[in-house]
């Protein structure tokens, strides 16, 4: 299989800071953009200058750290936003307008033709000082697809690098974004760039159904924080890019140090359940299924654990097995005759079902337990 042609923007320092209630210090955007480069994003987000003096000089002092992603910022179509990306020194600048026609009659006050104009004349004033334009359509998913071709048509023309496309209220489904790939997307001339919000849950399915059908660079975040329900989530993103499309090139052995520093800086704690980097995703309980995976582990993991420098884990509690109590007991040194192992299993379902949990120290006190048993 050819690998899929793409790459991430990872938005995590600028779209992921607009979650309620998150804001990084200037420290704390410069190490998750150390952690991105090294994982391998090609293109880093690093705010929104024009915002604060603070969020200048960190978007500022992030370029300044010579790393090998491309360093890009945010910036409204209006010269004094294009001035604060250039002073910053940012390699890439993301021009966007709204396009919908009711973000259009709320937001601006002129027509769509002339609104365009103005943003064309942003994307010549970036070009002049040598920083490359992606020109973006924000609430492009309600927007008129003859005006989306005709904006995507006309920076393309004015050499812009990237025609952007935002699900802003993440109200696409998979089957939607597929749609706007074969009828828009596929005929823009430049690259294409999708950034998919998670309104309904489906940021991830559609960033990943755009790159299937030709989108070229993929907008994510770190454990998916963002503005309201957040954005695709990056773990999820690459993980699906190795498995479905091929692309080998990114090191997501990183992507645990990476989740635990987000989570830590942005104070949003994940899910225990959460793909890829939750406390679940490679636990285990079940008697069949642990039975089964102890032969071979592919009957019940699609992605293996250490490819995402995790650990596979098999939790006891109500729904384990014979094979699954003796491979732990095993495991911890303990050799028991097959009546304790029985006296063990059943003490395991029996502390479950009252809703606690099976902790190491309450294993070892069993294993003892047990141990004493058949000493006596």
């Amino acid at each position: 299989m050819k690998p899929w042609n793409v790459e991430i923007c990872d938005v995590t320092l600028r779209d992921g800071e607009q979650t309620p209630g998150v804001s990084f210090t200037c420290e704390e955007k410069m190490a998750i953009a150390s952690l991105l480069d090294e994982t391998g994003v090609e293109v880093i987000e690093a705010g929104f200058p024009v915002v604060s003096e603070n969020e200048h000089r960190c978007v500022k002092e992030i370029c300044r750290m010579g790393l090998d992603a491309r360093i890009c910022c945010l910036a409204r179509a209006l010269p004094g936003d294009i001035d604060a990306a250039i002073e910053c020194g940012v390699e890439l600048v993301s021009i966007f307008i709204a396009t919908s026609e009711l973000h259009m009659r709320i937001k601006y006050r002129c027509s769509a033709d002339e609104m365009l104009e103005r943003a064309l004349g942003m994307v010549d004033y970036a070009h002049d000082h040598g920083i490359a334009v992606r020109f973006a359509a924000e609430d492009g998913s309600r927007t008129d697809p003859a005006f989306l071709r005709k904006m995507y048509a006309a920076g393309a023309e004015r050499g812009a690098e990237y025609s952007g496309f935002a699900d802003t209220l993440g109200c696409l489904t998979p089957v939607e974004m597929m749609r706007f790939m074969e009828h828009t997307g596929s005929k823009i001339s430049n690259k294409l760039a999708v950034h998919c919000h998670n309104d309904l849950g489906c940021a991830t399915a559609n960033t990943i159904t755009a790159a299937e059908y030709g989108a070229f660079q993929l907008h994510t975040t770190v454990n998916g924080i963002g503005e309201r329900t957040g954005n695709a989530r990056l773990e999820e993103v690459l993980a699906l890019l190795r498995l479905k499309g091929g692309v080998e090139r990114y090191d997501l052995t990183r992507i645990p140090e990476l989740s635990s520093m987000v989570e830590r800086y942005s104070g949003i704690t994940m899910m225990d359940t959460k793909p890829v980097v939750g406390k679940n995703a490679f636990s285990h309980e079940s008697g069949i299924h642990i039975a089964a995976m102890l032969e071979d582990p592919e009957t019940y993991e699609y992605l293996r654990p250490e490819t995402v420098g995790r650990q596979r884990q098999y939790i006891l509690g109500k729904h384990t097995g014979k094979k699954a109590i003796e491979h732990v007991i095993a495991s911890k040194g303990c050799a028991l005759s097959q009546e304790q192992v029985h006296w063990v299993l059943c003490q395991v379902k029996d502390i479950s079902e009252g809703k606690c949990r099976i902790t190491d120290d309450v294993l070892m006190a069993l294993l003892r337990e047990a141990q004493d048993q058949g000493d006596a």
